[in-house]
């Protein structure tokens, strides 16, 4: 490897051109920058997952009931939605260095202001509608994290170790969701809302340091850029339209696990906190092994939409096995015990395939359309996000559990023929 590092997919913007062009990097710094990418997205994975998974304590908290609490929850996602596309874009023309800290101190300061002011105390428990605000604009903040951090490593990586480098940092999503899962429901029970708030805004604000120290543009070979506007821009892309919606219709299962399968364990099945807890961590751990996996396996090759179709095949039937236990298991305790596994095994087929997919789609979007493309994808993501949890209590008052977990396996069973590769 050279020591000097180079890239030509994401052009740094004009103004900071002849201040990097001058900068060498040693042949590790690669590394340093996946490690922010990996840091910031597990920081603000701790408060996109995490949260979800005190929904039983915020319920009980801020005196919400399911509608309520979906609401709230939905608006969070909401927000990434309407954020990530115009933060992509702007990413594209000012570089990851300067989204990336403006995102994160902003967000670190907004969850800050919400851990002194919208949490429940002894005289007064915040409003729904408060409550729904405060996590739209913390969704709103948080949206500039997944575009920068990603065009920032698609252009530090060759082609032959994108996707094993995106995969390393999709990983950060469970990381920092299986963390959030295992620590924030038991300090949101111990200590309140306010330490929970407060821990994620300090994450955040480490994620800021750590960007500011080490993540830079780094020199184009031999002073030239590739131009912003090379190639067919993303959104008059049919292919990168196809591979966004494919993305963000396989998160919805995800999404019903990540937000509502504490509530799944707590009232189907009985468990506590720790077993609920220990669950969704299960979830994350194993999403985390599995995409580091499948992005050196698909590198080695070269199998990027077959494996997808495959993750979206064997995430239907998961699915459709939780969906057949959860008829069958009333007054059988054998399969009452085994839905957690199979939530856990469902969970993960669901999470496995995100570094493989968003690797894919920068590749289509092509040199300078790299963060467009991946906000793109994040934009339907997060949609999910937002409608999800709106939907699954209307879901569960017309056909109780079962019907959430069949509309989750018919999801990833339409995302399965849209990762075919066209004529």
């Amino acid at each position: 490897m050279s020591v000097i590092v180079t890239r030509t997919d994401c052009p740094p913007p004009a103004k900071a051109v002849s201040g990097t062009a001058s900068q060498t990097f040693g042949p590790n710094h690669r590394w340093k920058v996946l490690g922010i990418g990996v840091a910031a997205n597990a920081g603000f994975s701790a408060t996109f997952s995490g949260v979800p998974a005190t929904a039983v304590v915020m319920r009980q908290g801020y005196q919400l009931d399911d509608a309520s609490l979906g609401l709230a929850l939905g608006l969070l996602g909401l927000g990434v939605a309407l954020s990530e596309l115009p933060w992509g874009v702007v990413t594209d023309r000012w570089g990851d260095r300067r989204v990336l800290l403006t995102g994160l101190g902003a967000t670190a300061a907004w969850l800050f202001v919400m851990a002194m002011l919208v949490v429940p105390t002894k005289g007064a428990i915040p409003g729904v509608t408060l409550l729904s605000a405060s996590l739209l604009v913390a969704g709103l903040l948080g949206g500039s994290v997944n575009g920068s951090s990603g065009r920032a490593i698609m252009g530090w990586f060759r082609e032959g170790e994108r996707g094993f480098a995106m995969s390393i940092r999709q990983t950060a999503v469970p990381l920092g969701g299986g963390i959030g899962a295992l620590v924030l429901p038991s300090l949101a029970l111990g200590f309140g809302f306010a330490a929970v708030f407060g821990l994620l805004a300090a994450v955040s604000a480490l994620s800021a340091v750590f960007a500011w120290r080490w993540l830079h543009e780094p020199p184009a070979e031999g002073g030239g850029h590739v131009a912003a506007t090379a190639g067919p821009a993303p959104l008059h892309n049919l292919e990168v339209w196809r591979i966004s919606s494919a993305i963000g219709l396989l998160c919805f299962p995800q999404v019903a696990v990540l937000t509502f399968a504490s509530v799944f364990l707590h009232d189907f099945v009985g468990l506590g906190t720790l077993a609920t807890s220990a669950s969704l961590a299960a979830v994350q751990t194993g999403a985390m092994v599995m995409r580091v996996w499948s992005g050196r396996y698909t590198d080695r090759h070269g199998n990027r939409r077959p494996f997808l179709r495959l993750c979206s095949a064997l995430s239907a039937l998961a699915f459709a096995v939780l969906w057949l236990l959860v008829l069958t298991a009333a007054g059988r305790p054998a399969l009452m015990a085994a839905l957690p596994v199979v939530l856990v095994v469902a969970g993960i087929a669901v999470s496995t395939w995100h570094g493989v997919a968003y690797t894919e789609l920068a590749t289509l979007a092509g040199p300078g359309h790299v963060g467009t493309a991946l906000s793109l994808a994040n934009s339907f993501v997060f949609v999910g996000f937002c409608l999800v949890p709106i939907a699954i209590p209307g879901l569960l008052h017309l056909w109780a559990w079962p019907g959430v977990w069949l509309a989750a396996a018919g999801c990833a069973l339409i995302a399965w023929p849209i990762f075919l590769r066209p004529a």
